[in-house]
């Protein structure tokens, strides 16, 4: 009755602990059948190294902030590869960060206040605030530019000003690491030995006399080569087939889902279309913004500036308002106006002084563009007024900005400039602000035509996509695991590999974007087929992948295939040295050599240690080496070479003069260690922190 009552009085706990365990199962169990983690998973982490994390939310804003430059560098929208090149590089310094911070404080290196300052704005600034604070249109860096951001910075967005600290803490990041490698390289050293051992490899010649019987000479199908002879090769050279990241192999069909030829007439006479209305267009400028693909307002260029050689040779002797086309160019059928046409100056000198209506507002930057118009008018210094209102760095020069010509300043800025007359003084708006511009001269004239074009890009109807989608869709369905190949032979489709694949790769060959496509891939298992038909630009792909290469030393498996002509060479090696050691029987000469086994005597004059290539042939380090470190007058044994097997007979040896500048060599040595020791070093932390990359999870 005691153990009845116990139970009684507490089967209300032992269900609950009971029902809950088997929730737990439950839960867990179907968590794992979708792949994920029972346990919050901390998805900000995108890599590990040396203890430290690289968070995802960090690596996401400076991609942002480097995509940014690119673009105001002139790129315009960023190609997949342009955006896989940032990602890269990104990484890699936030990565050399990661490796760094451990060690710089084991020998307690830091970038002092004082020092970042000068870094900065000091008399020697470092060459990042030197490319960041150039004068675009002559390349020159310029201080002033520099102290004028300062002074503005606290205007400025709290964006902005975030931008400038991620910028300022990269700086001090990369004197860190500079400071670091100056410390490891003062380490290095050069010592004469080596000094008289690249002399005399660059110096010491030979000459020799060789025959060789090439692997080609053996058909490949004439050979036997046993699992003994692939696991002995690959346990020679084991420490070859590191794999520095995993990657992935696939085999892909792409079916062209370009414009057809019915698609290109309808896309033509769309374009016709818009050319009839273009015709009695009153604005053409907005009709561009309205109807065209690229809204590019029209801008006066000269002639050879239009982009197109038949619109060039056409605009230049048409009448005001002729509009040419349809005309096929850059994949789109464009339709082109003669807006205007008119003789200016082929180049401008000009000074300016800019003024900043982000601070003070557009109708107050216009009020002091006019009345610093009126005051120049009445005879005061442009270049003192410059000095004293302008925002731009070429206020140290009065405003002066030079000789230029059309398209090296903004479209405003441009117009404004070369529809005037020398002395004219002209205030415009630009995206910088307010100009008050003063030509100084001009030089030359010619013919220059503003155009407007309106682009119609050619690309493949709904039916079009559709029809291809459907057989891409029909051929994915027919898959297996096994029969992919058997399938693409009986539809006649060709079937291209990536080979090697990184986890974080854009494109692969014959796919310029192919960033859904590798996502699959590292989700998926050896053998499986893409779950969907993927859209790559205007190509539908249908992919089975084939071989997992894991980060760290591959297997055989792995690398069989890549052994397989070495492997080859090899066992050809084996029999061709056979049969050299035969016609080494008895012989005495190189040229009874050459007659035993059907070769021919090839002599070599002035063969350096530093360069062991064979005339015709490939380097030969073994061979070369071997023969620097033979006697003269004696035949060698069978040498397996890269391109055959090879006997060889030295005869003669001449030794360069002695050394006489052991310090120049030294010099040079020394230089080019340290220009490997940058990258050396951080190789060999990466080796030693077991980086863990995640970038293919979430990119």
């Amino acid at each position: 009755m005691g153990i009845m009552g116990y139970l009684r009085e507490r089967m209300g706990k032992i269900l609950a602990i009971s029902i809950g365990f088997s929730l737990f199962i439950f839960v867990a169990l179907d968590v794992a059948k979708s792949g994920g983690s029972f346990f919050k998973e901390d998805r900000n982490i995108l890599g590990e190294a040396a203890g430290e994390q690289i968070k995802l939310d960090e690596f996401t804003k400076k991609v942002d902030q480097s995509s940014a430059q690119f673009k105001q560098g002139g790129q315009g929208s960023l190609s997949p590869q342009i955006t896989s090149y940032v990602q890269e590089n990104v990484w890699n310094i936030m990565l050399r960060q990661a490796l760094l911070k451990k060690e710089v404080d084991k020998v307690d290196l830091e970038v002092g206040a004082d020092e970042l300052n000068s870094m900065v704005e000091g008399d020697n600034p470092d060459q990042q605030i030197v490319r960041a604070f150039s004068d675009p249109k002559t390349g020159q860096y310029d201080k002033s530019r520099v102290l004028g951001f300062l002074q503005q910075l606290p205007k400025l967005s709290p964006d902005m000003q975030n931008q400038w600290k991620g910028f300022i803490d990269d700086l001090a990041d990369s004197k860190l690491s500079e400071k670091y490698v100056s410390l490891v390289s003062n380490g290095l050293y050069v010592n004469s030995l080596d000094a008289k051992d690249e002399y005399a490899a660059k110096n010491k010649i030979v000459n020799f006399k060789y025959v060789t019987l090439p692997y080609s000479s053996i058909p490949d199908n004439k050979v036997t080569v046993t699992d003994e002879d692939y696991k002995s090769y690959y346990d020679e050279h084991k420490a070859e087939f590191n794999n520095a990241y995993e990657s992935r192999t696939f085999d892909f069909v792409s079916f062209n889902a370009a414009a057809s030829k019915e698609d290109s007439a309808a896309v033509k006479k769309q374009a016709e279309k818009l050319k009839d209305s273009l015709v009695t267009s009153k604005n053409d400028s907005l009709f561009v913004q309205i109807n065209a693909e690229t809204k590019t307002n029209p801008v006066y260029q000269h002639k050879g500036r239009l982009g197109n050689p038949k619109l060039d040779s056409v605009m230049f002797s048409a009448e005001k308002g002729f509009v040419y086309g349809p005309y096929l160019a850059n994949g789109s059928y464009n339709v082109a106006k003669l807006v205007d046409l008119r003789t200016e100056p082929d180049s401008v000198k000009a000074r300016h002084i800019l003024i900043d209506e982000s601070a003070i507002g557009r109708d107050k930057a216009m009020a002091k563009a006019d009345s610093l118009k009126k005051l120049i008018e009445g005879g005061k210094s442009f270049a003192d007024l410059a000095a004293i209102y302008s925002i731009d760095g070429s206020k140290t020069k009065g405003g002066e900005l030079g000789t230029f010509g059309r398209g090296t300043m903004v479209p405003p800025f441009d117009d404004a400039a070369f529809s005037g007359k020398k002395g004219d003084l002209k205030i415009v708006e630009s995206q910088y602000g307010v100009h008050l511009i003063e030509i100084e001269d001009t030089k030359g004239s010619s013919k220059s035509a503003k155009v407007a074009i309106v682009d119609v890009p050619l690309r493949a109807s709904s039916e079009t996509q559709t029809a291809v989608y459907s057989k891409a869709q029909s051929f994915m369905a027919s898959l297996t695991k096994d029969n992919f190949d058997e399938i693409v032979k009986k539809d006649g489709l060709k079937k291209q590999t990536a080979t090697d694949v990184s986890g974080t790769a854009a494109s692969v060959i014959g796919l310029p974007s192919a960033r859904d496509l590798v996502r699959w891939a590292f989700g998926a298992q050896k053998g499986d087929v893409s779950d969907k038909v993927y859209i790559e630009g205007d190509k539908y792909v249908v992919a089975r992948l084939v071989q997992i290469k894991p980060q760290g030393t591959l297997s055989l498996e792995d690398v069989k295939k890549q052994i397989q002509p070495m492997v080859l060479n090899r066992v050809k090696a084996k029999q061709l040295s056979e049969k050299l050691q035969a016609a080494l029987s008895g012989s005495t000469t190189i040229d009874q050599v050459a007659q035993k086994s059907g070769a021919t005597v090839m002599p070599i004059q002035n063969m350096v240690f530093a360069n062991p290539v064979i005339p015709g042939a490939a380097a030969e380090y073994k061979l070369i080496g071997t023969v620097f470190g033979s006697q003269p007058g004696k035949l060698s044994k069978p040498i397996a070479g890269q391109g055959g097997v090879y006997v060889f007979d030295v005869d003669s040896f001449t030794n360069p003069p002695a050394l006489a500048d052991a310090i120049r060599i030294k010099q040079q040595l020394g230089q080019a260690l340290m220009q490997r020791a940058d990258s050396q070093v951080f190789d060999a932390l990466k080796d030693k922190a077991n980086v863990k990359d995640y970038r293919a999870k979430y990119l």
